[in-house]
């Protein structure tokens, strides 16, 4: 009795850790690509919208969801850019309002780069539509699923993350 338990339960564990088949990983790639080209194509119009480029989306979006202040050396670490590009990138964002630097009063050399208020309310507003086709999406799962299709995409952010890392060194 007890080897026919651990059977099913070797059975029932094997079956969780099933690797995806081809069919399903395309499934996936599909949809995913098509997610990021739906995205890329709002953070394109906002860039064009307001000077910026790209980039200057990407890096606004890691000041706005960093843990901690961001730094320009964090900024560029995260974007994996120069020292001189991240210069720019930032010039560009003061310029346009969107940041602000401010010098920590401990250390005159740290610098820590925010969202300047306006700015973001600004980009609520054009990417509102995002946040309610998300919200609507959001609409059509329970929580159980929810919990499930967030754990898939911290797990995928921190697998790609992983990699990108092993391609920088």
């Amino acid at each position: 009795m007890a080897r026919a338990d651990d059977a099913e339960r070797r059975t029932a564990e094997r079956d969780a850790l099933r690797v995806p088949e081809a069919a399903d990983l395309q499934a996936f790639a599909v949809q995913l690509r098509r997610m990021n080209g739906e995205i890329n194509r709002m953070v394109h119009g906002f860039a064009g919208s307001n000077g910026l480029h790209a980039t200057d989306v990407q890096a606004l979006a890691a000041i706005l969801d960093a843990d901690e202040p961001m730094t320009p050396g964090r900024l560029r670490e995260h974007l994996g850019l120069t020292s001189g590009a991240v210069t720019a990138c930032v010039d560009r964002l003061e310029r346009a309002g969107h940041v602000t630097r401010v010098r920590e009063s401990a250390d005159r050399r740290v610098v820590h780069l925010y969202y300047a208020a306006d700015a973001k309310a600004a980009a609520r507003a054009y990417f509102r539509p995002l946040a309610q086709a998300a919200g609507s999406a959001l609409s059509r799962f329970d929580d159980s699923e929810l919990a499930v299709a967030l754990r898939f995409l911290t797990a995928l952010n921190e697998e790609l993350a992983r990699r990108g890392d092993a391609g920088r060194s």
